[in-house]
């Protein structure tokens, strides 16, 4: 599966355009890792705690879109694009959308 945030693929034609696809998660802060964040944002720096938590949403989120996309036949998704956003106290929302295409080889 090619996955870009363009609306093109160097190399490649859309043969045709299948439709948006997703993948969202939403993703709670855990309470161990919440009380050692408190701690990090007293002496600063990244807080390595929530950034683990970001990467394994988003990588959840891309793997739900891409079997959404794999469910209607695409071969690639095109402008991709992420949105978060807050649910709840301690939980935010992470989706990840694009527009599935079938691709031709440019000859």
């Amino acid at each position: 599966m090619i996955i870009v945030n363009t609306e093109t693929v160097t190399g490649y034609e859309i043969e045709e355009m299948l439709g948006v696809v997703r993948g969202n998660i939403v993703q709670a802060k855990h309470l161990g890792k919440d009380i050692v964040a408190g701690f990090r944002t007293l002496f600063g720096g990244e807080i390595k705690e929530y950034s683990e938590m970001l990467t394994d949403a988003r990588k959840r989120a891309m793997f739900l879109m891409v079997e959404d996309a794999k469910d209607i036949g695409a071969d690639g998704i095109v402008n991709v694009r992420f949105v978060t956003s807050q649910v709840m106290q301690g939980a935010s929302e992470l989706l990840v959308y694009g527009t599935a295409v079938k691709l031709k080889k440019k000859d």
